[in-house]
């Protein structure tokens, strides 16, 4: 059977599936629709969380960036799995036992000011609807891959599904399907990973694979192999590349553990266990199957980029038989080529694929006695890697199938927690919080799903223009999360002192300071009179990549509240009472 028509079945399968659970778990109330009645166990609430966690930059683009960028990618990995201790440790105990239902809810109660609900509800809107366009784009990815079709039309298709079971099941709908999601996700990532390793290395675990030696050339390492194909090339070692730096992998990997802790779609997960133990004993279990997935990543980008690579030049770099003929390419290059996401011009005439780095003197040098005139894949895309790693290493269409599945339920799961938290925070924060106070519970769930319909149409529209690729988006929204909605959480739980003057003022400092940063250097407006094109290192400040402003952005909240907070009015008493309690263990949790 053809990779297209198994594709569609595994994902319409999967697709019955996950509308079976929505309909079989429809929410019939506001406390089902935002936390699922609070009755979750702790093991499936960490499956889901896990779902919730692993989006499109996890599954399809983590790997695509580490194997473009090398180790320095592995500050996602770093950075996204520390984030869930920090959560586990500081925020999700003490957030379940305050028992709200959304993140501004907490904000708007310590800080007794609807103001500061307010402004929380424009923090979380602009982190989830940065974070929504990269699931958008990895849907939109995914599906046009699938169905043969341009990225804009896949993207349409992904919305509509997602409107169907996020919509109709609410968080008790969702969680159950990020549950069947997640052993989808997992299969999906390692069952092709597993046939790699054995087929290059001989080792079944594709993390051991990656320091193993050759199947072929048991005295030849796989990543000593890969230095010398992409030095053969231009591109330098592998394990040596210079990456970001030091401090910007520092400053990034700290910005994504922080804006992890303060993702409000993955705190509100918290809110669905029984008790308050059970939160932090979910953030366990999630860290358990996060793992599962993130140890196999590093593996397959280098097994990844090898062989591609391996498949692009057949032999010696500068022998003109060593090129693939572009008559002769693989099917997975002609049907990546319709999506756009996979470009070659044939700028020489040969009709053959050149492919090396033509910004290395060096190599331009050869490629201009060889008769070369510039790389000849003018774009290859990151996050097509993963989704075309299985047809890479030509292994059967089922397992192609099986990975597209994932990449869809991946991209699926977290955009539906996104857009949860969305609607939740319009229709309960703003609506029944502020402006409607009286609303009926029936009316009350009827807006959060016309504004969860709202938010997928404007999450759509942004993601076909996204500023970058699906990792890139995600920690752009992480940087948000830092500066805005992980400070004032802290310093609600654990600081007396801060008052709502202060908690206001930090976070619109942090949010706005990180949100001019990033849209200035990322090129999603510019000042006029300025001639620093956008990520141009040249023109950040202090040399700071944009990616990884939000601990900056952290910093200059925590001290713009605690500044305003010693200018104004101490906090009421029966609010210093409140934190106290809800920092002080309780007998039965």
């Amino acid at each position: 059977m053809d990779l297209q028509t198994l594709s569609l079945i595994a994902v319409g399968l999967t697709f019955v599936v996950y509308i079976a659970i929505a309909i079989w778990s429809r929410a019939g109330s506001t406390e089902e629709f935002y936390v699922a009645g609070g009755g979750i166990h702790p093991v499936a609430n960490g499956m889901a969380t896990a779902a919730d966690w692993m989006s499109a930059a996890s599954f399809i683009s983590m790997a695509g960036i580490i194997a473009f960028l090398g180790y320095t990618g592995g500050a996602y990995l770093m950075g996204w799995t520390g984030g869930y201790v920090l959560m586990a440790l500081l925020l999700a105990p003490y957030l379940r036992k305050f028992g709200k239902f959304t993140v501004p809810e907490f904000i708007g109660d310590r800080f007794y000011s609807t103001t500061a609900r307010a402004v929380a509800v424009i923090c979380l809107l602009m982190i989830s609807l940065t974070y929504v366009i990269g699931q958008m784009r990895g849907v939109g990815i995914a599906f046009s891959n699938i169905l043969n079709l341009p990225i804009e039309l896949g993207l349409v298709v992904g919305m509509v599904i997602v409107a169907v079971y996020a919509v109709l099941g609410g968080m008790k709908g969702i969680t159950y399907t990020q549950i069947a999601q997640y052993v989808i996700m997992i299969f999906a990532y390692s069952v092709p990973a597993i046939f790699i390793s054995l087929h290059l290395t001989d080792t079944a675990l594709p993390q051991f694979g990656l320091g193993g030696t050759l199947a072929d050339r048991p005295d030849t390492h796989l990543l000593s192999a890969l230095d010398q194909t992409l030095q053969d090339l231009g591109f330098g070692a592998y394990t040596d590349r210079p990456g970001m730096g030091m401090y910007n992998m520092f400053l990034l990997t700290l910005s994504l553990m922080i804006g992890t802790a303060g993702l409000p779609h993955v705190i509100v997960r918290f809110f669905t266990v029984p008790k308050i133990s059970d939160a932090r004993k979910s953030a366990g279990y999630a860290l358990i199957f996060i793992a599962l997935l993130y140890t196999v990543a590093p593996a397959i980008a280098a097994m990844a980029i090898y062989n591609f690579s391996n498949t692009i030049q057949t032999g010696p770099v500068g022998d003109p038989e060593a090129n693939l003929p572009y008559d002769q390419k693989p099917a997975w290059m002609d049907r990546w080529e319709n999506t756009g996401l996979l470009i070659f011009e044939d700028k020489n005439g040969d009709g053959r694929i050149q492919y090396y780095n033509d910004k290395n003197p060096d190599m331009v040098a050869k490629a201009d006695e060889w008769g070369w005139k510039g790389n000849e894949l003018v774009k290859f895309d990151n996050d097509i890697m993963v989704l075309a790693n299985p047809e890479i290493a030509a292994l059967p269409n089922w397992v192609a199938a099986l990975v597209a599945a994932g990449g869809i339920a991946a991209a699926l799961s977290t955009a539906a927690g996104l857009l949860l938290a969305i609607s939740s925070s319009v229709s309960h924060d703003l609506l029944k919080g502020i402006f409607m106070p009286k609303i009926s519970p029936k009316a009350e769930l009827t807006a959060a799903r016309i504004s969860m319909l709202v938010a997928i149409a404007i999450a759509g529209y942004l993601g076909l223009n996204p500023p970058g690729f699906a990792a890139q988006v995600v920690a752009l929204a992480f940087g948000l999360a830092a500066s805005s909605l992980f400070p004032v959480l802290m310093m609600g739980i654990f600081s007396k002192r801060i008052n709502k003057e202060g908690a206001i003022s930090g976070m619109l400092v942090g949010l706005i300071s990180t949100m001019v940063y990033i849209f200035l250097y990322k090129g999603w407006f510019f000042i006029p009179g300025t001639e620093t094109l956008p990520d141009d290192p040249s023109g950040w400040l202090l040399g700071i990549n944009p990616s990884g402003f939000g601990v900056i952005g952290a910093l200059l909240n925590f001290l713009t509240a605690y500044v305003v907070s010693g200018m104004t009015k101490p906090t009421p008493v029966e609010i210093q009472k409140l934190v106290e309690n809800v920092r002080v263990p309780r007998a039965q949790v």
